[in-house]
């Protein structure tokens, strides 16, 4: 038996939506439910792909498939297509597996031409209506299969109206539309060299043609990368009997949500128009009603779309948007599918339909997608709000804000202690600009990628991060950046919105953030599901307060260098930088143990007994000084002036920038080997977290410190300094006389160390994967260099699925991670494993640590409750 191409609504089914496209599929749905539904069949996404493997053609046998379901149609209706007495028209949509809204292409009223048009005006008794259907056939024919401009055809309307004078499409008479059907044709015969086809079979055919070759447009193709739909998946098309909306003022089309997707309430929402088509109702040509005042026009077909409406959404148990027509007083259905909905929308409907019994807790949890919950958790630009946009960067850190423009960190801090919003506006920061950020309401980079040091710190605060916005060219000395003709200057007010990368003029209107208690109560059912921890990465007790407050299990990751660079920390940290001796450094260090110290005691004590993975020093010491470039401006200026004392300093402040300057600092002096070289930092390091435990310790609030080694590539690096931690640590208990729990274990972050774990293992009480610097080190990219030059380019070209440094890459970093588990766990079965990257927060990464059996996950503060939920339906998918 030969392949099935074609089937009737009939034959098909909700599940076979891979076939028969998400409407072909729920048209069949629909008709199987006994909704009033116009008949007709559909050809599947097997025959799009066919058309395409044909070179862009339809095969003899689909086409006799076709035509056989014409036939059937035919009969079922007792018309034939095209009929210049009473004919047969269809409508020939599109229908891709996954919605694609408007993406993809439609025709109406096919199978009108010279003479059925004649038989549609005598069998409708209106020739006003008959002939207004066959221009707008013609339209959409020349527009969608003969890809004429769409233009062409409307200033003709506009002509005709102005001849006449008047200004609604409704004013115009069938002896207008008569004028307008015979200039259309004459536009189709001077851009084809062909006369617009009247044989109906052959509009058919062409029509269908058309919507294959729709599923490789421009828009749908940039819609597909954009939402990550894979291209081979083809388009159905479904041709269905046409229901006229515009037969008078008994009839009449619209479009309606079965709750509003913008809030969640469970009332339905939508519009329609009398005496219209489809396309009116989106055209904004004419103003739609609210749907509820169809009850006054036509109470019991409103009464009858309510009902559907209810049955609708207890078979799908899900809210629906529904496209329907109303032909002289009957209600039809032509579209159901799941309604497109905000964030706080999909929470509501999803919490509110488990109270009322249509789903379960877990399908509840399925149906909040964690990127989603992003939005709610940050202030966002109004949707509604007209926008100047100036450029786009990279989406660094979800939120908006907007604020003056400032380009020097200590005026950001000025401006934001006087109560100013303010835009940091720099090329790159450094960790000096910590000062900065922290007064600013976002940040706008020229350079570096998603993993920057700008992206990292404002992503940990919460705050929006545009990053490698290279379109601004930034002038310092000017204090203005310039982009596109225009200039912005120090003090102009801009928007910035770290979820899309958009760079916009001016201030604009933002929507607060609104937790409600519908997401508090799903998160609350995801924590209740969830089998892998999920803390936070936290280097500051306000920060550790926050994730705590999100719901964060634990801190896995504090960065220490991050409390290093304080304005009133960094001028000691250079100091002991540029100490010429061990006396002199130790002397330093000994000013930065007490503070120290007191911030390792406020975290620990806000996180109440929980984990709290503190990381030694990790970068390199060059990032604590100013930039070599920055420094050699000021010995300039001061070799003008007779300041010789802080001539002198900056000078040697040069010396030793040149002296720690390295080709590739990443792969240099940081981590683990700046602690082998300098053991005298970590020392006092871990003195100030055992001393932070003990002091605690005395006043009974419970502690559980993990001691974290960065960068270990092989296993005498972390035998060395797991030696010096634990004699440092024990000396430390014993001066103090009380007891304190600690472990100590390393950072997975080099592939020397994945494929050597169970070596490592042997010294180690835990892991925790750094998958930022193991991204980098497994491709050979330097992450901001890659993310800035080339990362776009070869995801736009599918040379990469994704940002490796974004989602996590399962075959390569994942590959790795797996054996280092299975390495790890090998020596010791409990191996305590975590990851602690950037992620640790993004859900198809968070579903892979899942899988692997990591025993938790790590993020920012404000990506916790996204993690929460993605481990939730991690665990939902893959039981462990």
């Amino acid at each position: 038996m030969s392949k099935k191409f074609v089937y009737s609504f009939k034959e098909g089914r909700a599940e076979m939506k891979k076939l028969l496209g998400g409407k072909g599929a729920n048209l069949a749905e629909m008709v199987h439910i006994g909704l009033p539904v116009p008949m007709g069949f559909t050809v599947t996404t097997e025959a799009c792909l066919d058309y395409y493997k044909q070179g862009g053609k339809i095969s003899d046998e689909i086409m006799a498939q076709i035509f056989n379901a014409l036939e059937e149609l035919e009969n079922q209706m007792g018309k034939k297509l095209g009929d210049k007495n009473d004919p047969l028209l269809v409508s020939v949509r599109s229908g891709a597996v996954i919605s694609m809204p408007g993406m993809m292409d439609t025709i109406l009223n096919l199978g009108l031409n010279d003479e059925s048009v004649k038989g549609l005006a005598k069998s409708t008794k209106n020739e006003r209506f008959a002939y207004d259907s066959y221009r707008r056939f013609i339209q959409m024919f020349g527009d969608v299969v003969l890809e004429i401009e769409h233009d062409k055809f409307e200033q003709v309307i506009d002509k005709v109206k102005a001849e006449k004078n008047v200004d609604m499409d409704t004013d115009l008479d069938a002896n207008d539309w008569q004028k307008v059907i015979e200039q259309y044709k004459e536009i189709i015969k001077q851009e084809t060299g062909k006369s617009f086809p009247q044989e109906p079979k052959e509009q058919l055919v062409m029509a269908i043609e058309a919507v294959f070759r729709s599923w490789n447009n421009q828009r749908a193709k940039v819609y597909r990368r954009i939402n990550k739909i894979p291209d081979d998946l083809g388009t159905a098309v479904n041709v269905q009997t046409m229901v006229f909306g515009n037969k008078g003022e008994d009839s009449g089309t619209g479009v309606a949500f079965t709750r509003n997707p913008s809030t969640g309430e469970n009332k339905v929402y939508g519009e329609f128009l009398m005496n219209a088509q489809g396309e009116d109702v989106v055209a904004g040509i004419r103003t739609p009603k609210g749907i509820t005042e169809l009850e006054n026009v036509m109470p019991e077909v409103y009464k009858q779309f309510i009902n559907v409406c209810e049955t609708l959404e207890k078979h799908y148990k899900d809210m629906q948007d529904i496209e329907f027509t109303i032909e002289n007083g009957k209600l039809y259905m032509l579209q159901t599918r799941s309604g497109k909905r905000t964030a706080q929308a999909a929470v509501k409907i999803a919490v509110e339909m488990v109270k009322e019994g249509l789903i379960n807790k877990n399908d509840a949890l399925l149906r909040v997608s964690p990127d989603q919950v992003v939005t709610l958790l940050h202030r966002r630009i109004d949707p509604e709000a007209e926008v100047e946009v100036l450029a786009k960067g990279l989406p660094a850190s979800p939120g908006a804000g907007s604020g003056q423009v400032a380009f020097d960190p200590d005026e950001s801090e000025e401006l934001g202690k006087q109560g100013k919003k303010v835009i940091l506006v720099r090329m790159e920061t450094t960790p000096d600009d910590i000062h900065g950020i922290v007064m600013a309401q976002g940040v706008l980079t020229s350079r570096g990628g998603m993993t920057s040091h700008a992206a990292v710190v404002a992503r940990g605060m919460g705050k929006p991060c545009i990053c490698g916005c290279d379109a601004i060219k930034i002038d310092y000395e000017k204090q203005e950046f310039t982009v596109g003709g225009k200039t912005v200057k120090k003090g102009d007010l801009i928007s910035i919105d770290g979820s899309t990368g958009q760079v916009i003029l001016g201030d604009v209107p933002m929507i607060e953030p609104d937790l409600s208690d519908e997401f508090q109560e799903l998160l609350k059912w995801a924590n209740d599901v969830k089998a892998i921890g999920v803390r936070a990465n936290a280097d500051a007790p306000d920060d550790a307060k926050t994730a705590r407050e999100f719901g964060a299990e634990g801190i896995g990751l504090c960065r220490t260098e991050h409390m290093f660079m304080a304005q009133d920390r960094l001028p000691i940290v250079q100091q002991m930088i540029l100490s010429e001796t061990l006396e002199q450094r130790e002397e330093a260090l000994a000013k930065l143990l007490p503070i120290q110290q007191k911030d390792f005691e406020g975290i620990l004590e806000a996180m109440q007994g929980l984990p709290v993975t503190i990381r030694l020093l990790d970068p390199p010491l060059h990032e604590f000084l100013p930039n070599a470039e920055e420094l050699i401006t000021e010995i300039a200026e001061l070799k003008q002036g007779n300041n010789a004392k802080e001539l002198e300093e900056k000078r040697e402040m040069l010396k030793k920038v040149r002296a720690l300057k390295e080709l590739n600092p990443m792969l240099g002096l940081r981590g683990c080997r700046l602690g082998l070289v300098h053991p005298e930092i970590y020392k006092m390091q871990v003195k100030a977290m055992i001393k932070a435990a003990c002091s605690l310790a005395k006043r009974d609030i419970k502690v559980k410190l993990e001691i974290e080694i960065p960068l270990v590539g092989h296993e005498n690096e972390l035998e060395k300094l797991r030696q010096l931690a634990d004699e440092t640590a024990k000396e430390i208990i014993a001066q103090e006389g009380v007891s304190v729990d600690y472990i100590i274990g390393t950072m997975i972050e080099l592939p020397r160390a994945c494929l050597t774990a169970n070596e490592i293992a042997k010294h180690a009480d835990f892991f925790s994967f750094g998958t930022n610097d193991l991204t980098q080190t497994t491709f050979g990219f330097s992450r901001d260099d890659a993310e800035a030059k080339f990362l776009p380019y070869y995801i736009d070209e599918k040379i990469l699925p994704d940002n490796p440094f974004a989602v996590l890459d399962r075959k390569g970093v994942g590959s790795l991670m797996k054996t280092a588990v299975k390495l790890g766990r090998e020596v010791k079965p409990d191996l305590l494993i975590g990851i602690c990257g950037e992620h640790g927060g993004e859900p198809s990464s968070v579903e892979f640590c899942h899988d692997i059996g990591l025993n938790f996950v790590s993020c920012s503060p404000y990506r916790v409750p996204i993690a929460i939920l993605a481990a939730a339906q991690a665990q939902l998918k893959n039981q462990r």
